[in-house]
């Protein structure tokens, strides 16, 4: 994302907490309280990040099925990230990180009750929203789908062996392809699309 230092500091009922200390050390133990990036609003995206979401050939960007608030949020904490994604032409799908209001693994839902957010898949895209054009859940929580307000792919995101992750890689991508698709006559900017 950027090759500037950027540190997820983790706050915690015991203080605040370097990522690696909550994570490794604590074992995800403390109740966090907020997350911040330092560093992030002196940081630039990288020149290939840049090139790379603004290539029209590009077909989509996925964001997989991790932790939004430590895996994803230090990346869109840094300026022009986000701002280059809505940019870009190819539509952004993110696919849930919850199965039944649960992590498969990791300290998702006990963040997101900690920090007040329902662990659902409407909170999830509640957190994307604005920056993403599709989401995809799992079977489990087909019936969310309806509860969403922007276009939503129900298929199997529990990846168990290499099959596992190879059939959703193919059903996330057909699903980006297919809003593209719906989404070339008319070039509208994200909210998305």
């Amino acid at each position: 994302m950027t090759d500037s230092a950027v540190r997820t500091i983790v706050q915690t009922d015991e203080g605040d907490l370097p990522f690696q200390h909550y994570f490794v050390r604590r074992r995800c133990e403390p109740t966090v309280r907020g997350i911040r990036f330092a560093g992030a609003g002196d940081a630039k995206p990288t020149q290939g990040f840049l090139d790379a979401v603004a290539d029209p050939a590009l077909k989509a960007v996925i964001i997989c099925p991790s932790n939004p608030y430590l895996s994803v949020d230090p990346i869109l904490a840094v300026p022009g990230i986000s701002t280059a994604l809505a940019a870009g032409s190819a539509p952004v799908v993110a696919v849930s990180p919850l199965i039944g209001g649960s992590a498969v693994k990791g300290p998702t839902a006990k963040i997101m009750g900690e920090l007040g957010v329902a662990a659902t898949t409407q909170a999830i895209a509640a957190h994307y929203r604005g920056l993403i054009d599709g989401f995809v859940i799992d079977d489990v929580d087909a019936d969310d789908a309806g509860r969403l307000d922007l276009p939503t792919l129900v298929t199997r995101t529990l990846m168990r062996d290499i099959k596992d992750r190879i059939d959703l890689a193919a059903a996330t991508v057909a699903f980006a392809q297919s809003i593209a698709a719906q989404s070339e006559p008319q070039s509208t900017s994200r909210g998305r699309r």
